[in-house]
């Protein structure tokens, strides 16, 4: 049997936050995770990010600004590449991240502007490269 919900979420991880990313996560899962990494792909992005609504877009922009607000740096790394691939541009990255200094704190932004410039620099460095 075919899990359809699952199958959609991996189509949709994958395009949002990369491949290698997500068979990685994939690989690396144990007994342990492999719970939560099929809940993940089946519930966050098979069922929420495929709905009708918002397009990927902006359901990248709202990702963007919780994930910083609640300071999850790991997350927020993988989610600004994610918004890179649905194509926002770094200068509406920072306004996001402009806003999320004067709702949520200044220190929140001052880490999402870190996190962005590393995750810029990286993908400069693959696009020259």
């Amino acid at each position: 049997m075919t899990d359809d919900l699952y199958e959609r979420g991996l189509e949709i991880r994958r395009a949002v936050v990369g491949s290698e990313y997500v068979d990685k996560s994939l690989a690396e899962a144990d007994d342990f995770t492999r719970p939560l990494q099929e809940l993940v792909t089946r519930y966050c992005w098979g069922d929420v990010w495929s709905r009708p609504g918002l397009e990927r877009r902006e359901r990248s922009m709202i990702n963007l600004a919780m994930i910083a607000a609640l300071n999850r740096p790991h997350e927020l790394k993988l989610h600004v590449r994610g918004a890179l691939n649905n194509g926002l541009s770094r200068e509406e990255i920072r306004e996001i991240f402009l806003q999320v200094a004067i709702y949520c704190g200044v220190p929140a932004a001052l880490d999402s502007f870190r996190v962005a410039k590393e995750v810029f620099a990286d993908v400069d460095k693959k696009a020259a490269g």
